[in-house]
Formats: C-alpha cells, sequence, structure tokens
C-alpha cells in the first residue's frame, strides 16, 4: 500500500501521531512542497494508491486522476471538495473523502471574531492609538441585531449557536432548510431576499460549486441593507470581489472580515487591502493544534475504513 501526502506546504503532517498511524498502514511519502503544477502532483501520485490531500490549491482535475490509473483513494483533510472533480473521480472508481465538522468549532469562533472586531471597528482603533490618536467612535452593539447566516452546515450551526449567545436573533437561508434544527438552534429560516434586505450581519457558509459561484453578485450584493457588514469564512469563489470593493468604497456596506478570496493568496495591490473598512485574515479561520490534530486522525482514520471495506465520510458521487 502506497500512501502519498503531496502537497503538506506549510508542513503539517511531519511528527504527528497521524503520520505514525499512517506508517503502520503501509508505505508513505510526505512531501512538503506545492503541488499545484499538474505535472508534478501527477509525477508523484503516479504509484500511490491512496493521496492524502492537505491544500485546497492542489487540483486534483480529469487529467490528473487519468494519469494515476493505480489511485483508489483521495483522503482530503478538510470539508472543501472543490479542488477534486469528484464525478472524474466516481468514473474512475476512485474514492474521495473528507473531515466534517474538524473544524467547525474553529471556523465558528474566526466568524464571530471577525464580526465583532469589524462591528466594533478594532483594528482602526488600534492603528490609530499607535499613531499618536484616541479615537472614541460610537460603534453598535450586537445584541438584538439580526444575523442572516447563508448555509446551515456543521459551522453555520456552530456561528448560529453562538451568535445566540451573543444576545443577536438568527434568520438563515439554506438550499435544503430543516424546520427541527431551526427549533434545536432558535434560528428562523426566511426568504433569501428577506435575509439579505433585514440582516445587520450576512455570514457564509456555503460549499463552493459552479451553482454557487459569485453566489452573492451585484445584484444580491445591492440588495443589502445600508449599513450591513459581510463575513465569509467560507469560500472567496461566494463573492463578486469587483461588486463588493464598490459596496465597501461607497460605504453602502459598513465594514466586511473576510478570510477567503477569489485568488489566495490575495494579490499584491489588491482594492480589498487599501480599504479601511475591511478587515483581512489569511484563509486560518481553521487554523488551530485541535484542527489540525482531529482533522489529520480523521483523514487517517477514513483511509483505515475504506480498507475495512466501511468507507466513512465519502463525497464522491455513486
Amino acid at each position: 500500500m502506497r500512501i502519498v501526502v503531496p502537497d503538506d506546504n506549510p508542513p503539517t503532517m511531519a511528527g504527528t501521531p497521524a503520520l505514525a498511524r499512517l506508517r503502520r498502514i503501509g508505505e508513505v511519502r510526505v512531501l512538503d512542497s506545492d503541488a499545484t503544477d499538474a505535472t508534478v502532483l501527477v509525477d508523484r501520485l503516479r504509484d500511490a494508491d491512496v493521496a492524502v490531500n492537505i491544500r485546497g490549491r492542489t487540483r486534483f482535475t480529469a487529467d490528473v486522476l487519468q494519469a494515476c490509473p493505480r489511485l483508489r483513494l483521495i483522503s482530503i483533510w478538510g470539508t472543501g471538495t472543490d479542488n477534486v472533480d469528484l464525478k472524474a473521480a466516481a468514473a474512475r472508481g476512485i474514492t474521495v473523502t473528507n473531515t466534517p465538522g474538524a473544524n467547525a468549532v474553529a471556523v465558528a469562533e474566526h466568524t464571530v471574531a471577525l464580526m465583532l472586531a469589524v462591528v466594533k471597528q478594532l483594528p482602526q482603533a488600534d492603528q490609530a492609538i499607535r499613531q499618536g490618536g484616541w479615537p472614541r467612535n460610537l460603534v453598535p452593539q450586537l445584541r438584538r441585531k439580526r444575523l442572516g447566516i447563508v448555509g446551515t452546515g456543521l459551522i453555520g450551526r456552530e456561528v448560529a449557536a453562538m451568535a445566540r449567545g451573543l444576545g443577536m436573533e438568527v434568520v438563515a437561508w439554506t438550499f435544503h432548510p430543516d424546520p427541527g434544527l431551526a427549533g434545536r438552534l432558535g434560528l428562523r429560516y426566511v426568504e433569501l431576499e428577506d435575509l439579505l434586505r433585514t440582516a445587520d450581519v450576512i455570514s457564509l457558509h456555503l460549499r463552493a460549486t459552479p451553482e454557487t459561484r459569485h453566489f452573492l453578485n451585484r445584484e444580491r450584493l445591492a440588495l443589502l441593507k445600508s449599513g450591513a457588514i459581510l463575513v465569509n469564512t467560507a469560500r472567496g469563489s461566494l463573492v463578486d470581489e469587483v461588486a463588493l470593493v464598490e459596496s465597501l468604497r461607497e460605504k453602502r456596506l459598513a465594514g466586511a472580515g473576510l478570510d477567503v478570496f477569489e485568488a489566495e493568496p490575495l494579490p499584491s495591490g489588491h482594492p480589498l487591502a487599501s480599504l479601511p473598512n475591511v478587515l483581512l485574515t489569511p484563509h486560518a479561520a481553521g487554523m488551530t493544534p485541535e484542527v489540525i490534530q482531529n482533522g489529520l486522525a480523521m483523514a487517517v482514520e477514513n483511509i483505515e475504513n475504506f480498507l475495512k471495506g466501511t468507507p466513512t465520510h465519502v463525497v464522491t458521487p455513486s
């Protein structure tokens, strides 16, 4: 059994209990440099039975999969699957698994931290004081404000619970609403247009798919309540960044907290980086020691279960 980690950059796997578990399964090769070039990725996986995918920027296209005839399983560390051609994998009999929920609490905490920091204007206050100022701006409270959650998967649910703890009213929209879940979380499902028009804070928690690309397009961004803020810790492709920049420049949106972007790393000179009402973090919401350990353990467990004939957390279409 040949197991290859083609993209452990920056290094995550080295020295972990998960790596020791992998070595009990078979021969393991860990590469600690990027595999964003398809030729490099194919060269690393050509003789692999199992690939452990660490970085979402590594793309398992149909051509890559075709060039790796031995590959039977791609075990993704993380929840996102937009970097894998799932249909092509299924057609070739390659199973793809992920680690849902491993980062849910961490990403939810980061989401709420961005929300608070943007609303309370914490970066601006910090910068002003460092420059000799003493700003005393009036900023809103979040209690009794309306949070609109778009997508009520595991992360969206954690955000809802935390927001309720802050005293916020939580409304939500998702592709497949669950009334029972709404009752348990103390939220209310509403129509998307209603959510966009009335929420004081909008938080995105959808998967990146062709259907959700630019989910918040120019038309939907125009619906947002004047003075609202946007938080995105899901995927950058969900938002039309050109339209978002315009809305922020014109101050139709009061601010945004963004952990994800259409191009990552954020290109030098990107307009978002020049806006004072935007707080930027480097796709780091799920980067905690707990997430790393738990997620890697789940990724290895998915391999173990696959080899037992009882695969878990399968995302490949049947």
